[in-house]
């Protein structure tokens, strides 16, 4: 069995308190891992300056190049990760083991975070729209206009509380080592694969272990120290997350991302066109991230365009995690998938809605120590219906009849929109809508991302604050 230390700095760390992550079929004991409590966490934070002072001693250009090593590393190679040689196969098959994840999809994650670190220049250059990082890394400089500009940095270390759920987003933090920021990360319980993984693939790379610190731990303890001790953190969480650090600039707040697709009346007849994008948007990585479409607007044609995505979703089985055909991920945490269902339940007692996938079979799959979600639709009359704008960790959408001319006052906050529409003064409208975070303007399925452009919020502008300075000559 796995034995994961925390890390502190670089220095492994083995604790007296130690939990164990289990086979969320079998129950079998996976890996032990050292866990910490947030006092540890608050000591540490006083040494980040140091750790960010190793870092500075590298320039950006070596790191990225770093990076790159690391990403092919991350991809392919066999590594170091706590008391244990993990080569990429066995790195997948632990990820699905704890997380119930099919294999496939873990795959493709493993694949998208080796894709940021290889390609992490050109994503950093696009965030910093194409600032030379050593003004960064010197705190100001001329960027070739003639007048100098400055970037104070707000934090010495980047403070994440990671999820367990998905774990392609750990895109978001992989850019922080350029910048010559250490990370202090709090590991998901259930998966802690993907920032041990990184870990050992940017050491192997070169870039000093003293950057890293890795803190397990069960409760709020460790995250509200993580978040109280660094000046600049992210967490990733539910509402009630958002809620609590939305009026805290020093905390980046990840939650549901209430992604819709709009169909504009000038393109809601043709909506067969769309369907295969629909049903792309609601499914792909088994509805489990934010930029899955949770809800789908249009005037008209509502109820078609849900009856024909349910005849495609509906269908969808719960199937082994190692069979390539698997698209759907397990809920490992007992009772949660039965109280998503019994929510849905009390929301389809609403007369405006509707359930469209009820003739495919149940939708609630449980077994011994786990329980699926199959894909299910609803279709919503109003987008007053408490079921027009949810988001659950399983695909799942709305279909909601809107007037299109009510559409940006009905839809509330959206991380991802798709606007389908050739109707220029509603696109106008659909670009200064401040609920609106991330755009596409036509076609273009919620989940497929353009990584020179940040996803939700810019991490440069969090990490560093645009002053004036002046030098004498």
């Amino acid at each position: 069995m796995l034995t994961l230390p925390a890390i502190r700095w670089g220095e492994p760390y083995e604790s007296l308190a130690v939990e164990e992550v289990s086979h969320f079929v079998s129950g079998e004991p996976v890996a032990r891992v050292s866990t910490v409590g947030g006092g540890i966490v608050r000591r540490d934070a006083k040494h980040a300056l140091r750790a960010r002072s190793i870092l500075r001693q590298i320039s950006p250009a070596e790191l990225i190049a770093c990076c790159g090593r690391a990403g092919e590393l991350f991809a392919s190679g066999t590594l170091n990760v706590g008391d244990s040689q993990q080569s990429p196969q066995q790195f997948v098959q632990l990820q699905s083991a704890t997380t119930g994840m099919p294999l496939a999809m873990c795959h493709a994650n493993l694949q998208k975070n080796a894709f940021v670190l290889k390609n992490i220049e050109s994503i950093i250059d696009a965030l910093t729209r194409g600032l030379d990082l050593n003004i960064l890394a010197r705190g100001y400089g001329d960027e070739g206009r003639g007048f100098t500009v400055s970037y104070q940095p707000q934090t010495t270390a980047l403070g994440a509380v990671l999820p367990s759920n998905s774990p392609g987003v750990h895109t978001l933090w992989l850019p922080v080592i350029p910048l010559q920021f250490p990370l202090a990360l709090k590991p998901g319980s259930q998966e802690p694969w993907t920032p041990y993984r990184v870990f050992a693939a940017m050491v192997a790379s070169g870039v000093p272990a003293e950057a890293f610190s890795l803190y397990p731990g069960k409760g709020g303890d460790v995250g509200s120290a993580m978040l109280s001790s660094f000046r600049r953190s992210m967490i990733f969480g539910g509402p009630d997350t958002i809620r609590q650090y939305a009026a805290n600039p020093g905390v980046q707040v990840h939650g549901p991302g209430y992604s819709k697709i709009l169909l504009g009346d000038d393109a809601v007849d043709q909506w067969p066109e769309y369907l295969d994008l629909l049903v792309d948007s609601v499914s792909r990585n088994g509805g489990r991230s934010c930029i899955n479409c949770s809800s789908i607007y249009a005037s008209r044609h509502t109820r078609e365009i849900a009856d024909a995505l349910a005849s495609r979703l509906g269908p969808v089985e719960v199937l082994p995690p190692d069979d390539p055909e698997a698209t759907l991920a397990a809920f490992t945490t007992p009772g949660v998938a039965a109280a998503i269902w019994r929510t849905i339940e009390g929301d389809l007692e609403d007369p405006r809605t509707s359930h469209i996938t009820s003739t495919h079979g149940p939708r609630l799959v449980e077994q011994p120590r786990c329980a699926y979600l199959r894909p299910t639709v609803v279709h919503c009359d109003s987008a007053d219906a408490p079921g027009a704008n949810r988001e659950y960790l399983f695909p799942m959408t709305s279909v909601v009849t809107c007037p299109q001319q009510e559409m940006l006052a009905r839809i509330g906050s959206t991380l991802v929109c798709t606007a389908i529409t050739e109707n220029q003064s509603w696109r106008r409208e659909l670009l200064e809508s401040t609920a609106i975070d991330r755009l596409n303007l036509g076609p273009i399925p919620t989940p497929q991302l353009n990584w020179l452009q940040p996803h939700e919020g810019n991490l440069v502008e969090f990490l560093y604050r645009n002053r004036a300075v002046q030098v004498a000559q």
